[in-house]
């Protein structure tokens, strides 16, 4: 059986999409979504979001689904990759871009400014610090940073230009809403 995941809301709510098998690789738990989309109710609908480790695309797919304008995915795997395609094609999407490479050599090419961007990379990585300074200058002033961790989000070493808003835990998720300050 394939892995799959659900969204919660907007146009496609209760639609199912499979995701690959890949290590490391969890999608946002449905709760922790919620939460952070209740966070954003306001703020997704026509916002350009950049999701940096995409993943199973949950949290991208939702914005999307709740109104987002644009989304950019990254996300190096082939195997998940091809999953993205085939959900963006199911849910006829046509305002996402999908980068197949790792996040630290796509964030320095991206010439674009983000409304709102997802940092949630795998774990055992521990790629916060250096995503977050890379993707900072892509971020527009006062834009919404959503960062999820299994550690002390003060810990992560972001920059200091971005303040804590909201946050949340579920079990060894640990997550937050963060604002870019000017």
């Amino acid at each position: 059986m394939k892995n799959q995941l659900r969204i919660i809301g907007g146009e496609w709510k209760r639609r199912v999409l499979p995701f690959a098998s890949v290590e490391g690789l969890r999608p946002t738990p449905d709760r922790v979504r919620e939460t952070l989309f209740n966070w954003l109710m306001w703020d997704v609908q026509n916002a350009v979001v950049l999701d940096i480790c995409t993943g199973s695309g949950a949290l991208g797919f939702e914005a999307l689904s709740r109104g987002a304008r644009e989304l950019v995915m990254i996300e190096p795997d082939p195997n998940q990759a091809a999953f993205l395609k085939q959900n963006m094609k199911l849910l006829n999407i046509q305002n996402c871009k999908l980068f197949l490479k790792p996040a630290e050599a796509v964030l320095p090419s991206l010439t674009q400014q983000f409304d709102l961007v997802f940092l949630d990379p795998p774990y055992s990585l521990n790629l916060w610090h250096s995503l977050a300074h890379l993707a900072d200058e892509k971020i527009k002033a006062n834009g919404l940073i959503y960062v999820e961790a299994n550690q002390n989000l003060q810990q992560l070493g972001l920059p200091s230009s971005w303040q804590l808003i909201k946050q949340t835990k579920a079990g060894t998720v640990q997550a937050g809403l963060f604002q870019k300050q000017i």
